[in-house]
């Protein structure tokens, strides 16, 4: 297992890497069945919007890492969302705890049933945290796009409230939860959910705020 000292300097040495070229984001698999490959064109167009509202230079190919691999290093912000089933095996929750607790940071999208499976699971990467709901002045919600409601609501689902949930270690957020909100949905091409472009704007304005938190926080 890594140490700590180590982990940190593996992930300056990939940040100063990427400062180099454009910056890599990437959709988290696991293990235990649930469809971890969700949303394939999420992520490449929240990228494309980032780069083209917020000058960042991400790159827009749809990455893949698993959760327990050296390679989680990577990136700096990892993007894991899914339906159902999700397990951490001890070295993948050790990984992704290094990784979090080293500078990286984790957005969990509840692509509607992933609550009860995510929530078990984290607590073996972090066992000593709770999952919090973030309040809406956090910064998360006022990067260049303002949510002065917090989370919107882009899927209806079961009609429950869109929540923002973190886990905040040592004083920072390394993982923020958008629970019955459905982002990555908005994210996707229109002709997949075929959301009102009103929608689809507020999913990416907000997927650009997380975005702009990790990088900047």
């Amino acid at each position: 297992m890594r140490t700590f000292v180590t982990v940190a300097i593996l992930v300056l040495i990939s940040l100063e890497t990427m400062a180099q070229g454009q910056i890599k984001i990437a959709k988290m698999k696991y293990d235990g069945g649930g469809d971890w490959y969700g949303n394939k064109t999420a992520l490449p167009n929240l990228a494309q919007f980032c780069n083209q509202y917020m000058r960042t230079n991400l790159d827009t190919d749809d990455e893949v890492v698993e959760v327990g691999s050296p390679d989680l290093f990577l990136y700096p912000y990892v993007y894991l969302t899914g339906h159902g089933n999700v397990v951490f095996s001890q070295n993948d929750a050790q990984n992704l705890r290094n990784y979090l607790i080293a500078g990286g940071f984790l957005h969990i999208d509840d692509n509607y049933g992933l609550d009860q499976f995510i929530r078990l699971e984290m607590k073996k990467v972090f066992p000593e945290l709770e999952f919090v709901e973030l309040p809406f002045d956090h910064p998360i919600y006022h990067q260049q796009f303002k949510f002065p409601n917090g989370l919107p609501k882009i899927h209806e689902h079961d009609g429950k409230p869109a929540q923002g949930f973190g886990l905040i270690y040592e004083g920072r957020l390394v993982c923020f939860y958008s629970y019955e909100s459905d982002l990555g949905n908005g994210w996707e091409d229109q002709i997949i959910y075929n959301d009102p472009q009103s929608k689809r704007q507020e999913a990416l304005r907000m997927g650009a705020n997380i975005i702009s938190y990790a990088f900047t926080q």
